[in-house]
């Protein structure tokens, strides 16, 4: 039988996760970094935040998650 180390799949689940949130964030911060004329920073900020709230969303059902289905539902998706 096999004993998974829920512990363990949540360390591992948040190294994803944040390696997906950093590639998210990639092309909003290279607009902001590159101060683009006619950029609206705004618009873009309000990008940024919807990626904040969305992985901040999967961080918080990955720590209550008590079963390994339950922490891969709130894995990002690929291509999401």
């Amino acid at each position: 039988m096999i004993v998974i180390n829920i512990d363990k799949a949540k360390t591992i689940a948040h190294e994803v996760r944040r390696a997906a949130r950093a590639e998210e964030f990639k092309p909003l911060d290279e607009v902001i970094m590159k101060q683009i004329p006619n950029t609206d920073v705004q618009a873009v900020e309000v990008e940024r935040q919807a990626v904040r709230d969305k992985y901040a969303a999967m961080q918080a059902a990955i720590d209550s998650a008590v079963a390994v289905d339950e922490i891969k539902a709130a894995m990002p998706q690929q291509g999401a």
